[in-house]
């Protein structure tokens, strides 16, 4: 195996284990976005007692749906930083473009990861304001929870969660963006909300709530992981300019020439 290959392949291990840290430690920060509708449809189902098969299904579902889409948007996400470089190589600028996005998207997760850090909670965009369509999209959910919560349709409740404001997903679609590659993006958007279920699925069966002595530690360490996986495309975009920080061989993409 060449250099390349062998880089290729210790690129897509590191980044697959961080973005599977990212997951479990981020399952907390997920009970932010997910719990109030979890406890909503738990309600609906009425799970008095004991978690049932039905009940473990429903949830199971629930999250299938979330996974799904963190996976379609990794590859759409993906494909669209393929269709960037694929048009830059065209102007025989493709490192250019390519350095300048890892420099630009890991400087972005980087802030989003020392904010967790520093503060213990939600990232640099968990403060901004949520935009209208979002919110109506959040009303159209509850509205449907009574009629979709006991049938297969529990999985677009779930669904629908890839397209509403999260700071924990907003880095990792730009590190799929600046990956070039559906399949990579896809992939390492898979394992992240993979990663999420078990916390998700034990607030929705078993307890219904956590903590907060838990929380702010749980979030600084998932600054930390943040801070692994900005480094990665901000050390290699450097590399491409000709600047060699430590491990900036371990490549987000090939480069080109």
């Amino acid at each position: 195996m060449s250099v390349p290959q062998v880089s290729g392949a210790l690129s897509g291990q590191v980044e697959l284990v961080v973005f599977a840290l990212v997951g479990l430690l981020g399952g907390v920060h997920c009970l932010g976005m997910c719990g109030p509708l979890v406890t909503v449809y738990a309600d609906q189902m009425g799970t008095d007692g004991p978690a049932t098969w039905r009940t473990i299904r429903q949830h199971l579902l629930f999250n299938l749906g979330r996974t799904a889409s963190y996976t379609v948007l990794g590859v759409l996400f993906g494909g669209l930083g393929a269709l960037l470089y694929d048009a830059a190589a065209v102007a025989a600028v493709a490192n250019d473009v390519r350095a300048v996005a890892g420099l630009v998207i890991g400087g972005v997760i980087l802030l989003v990861g020392a904010n967790y850090l520093l503060t213990g909670t939600g990232g640099l965009f968990g403060h901004a304001p949520t935009p209208a369509v979002f919110e109506r999209v959040s009303t159209a959910l509850l509205d449907r929870i009574e009629r979709w919560v006991r049938g297969p349709q529990i999985v677009a409740l779930g669904a629908a969660h890839g397209v509403l404001p999260c700071p924990l997903l907003y880095p990792a679609f730009l590190y799929a963006f600046a990956t070039g590659s559906p399949v990579r993006g896809g992939v390492a958007l898979a394992v992240l909300g993979l990663a999420t279920v078990p916390t998700v699925f034990a607030y929705g069966v078993a307890f219904q709530s956590i903590s907060p002595r838990f929380q702010g530690p749980l979030h600084r360490v998932l600054g930390v992981t943040f801070l692994l996986l900005g480094y990665l495309p901000l050390a290699h975009g450097a590399m491409l300019l000709g600047i060699h920080l430590p491990h900036s061989s371990i490549p987000i993409y090939q480069p080109l020439g």
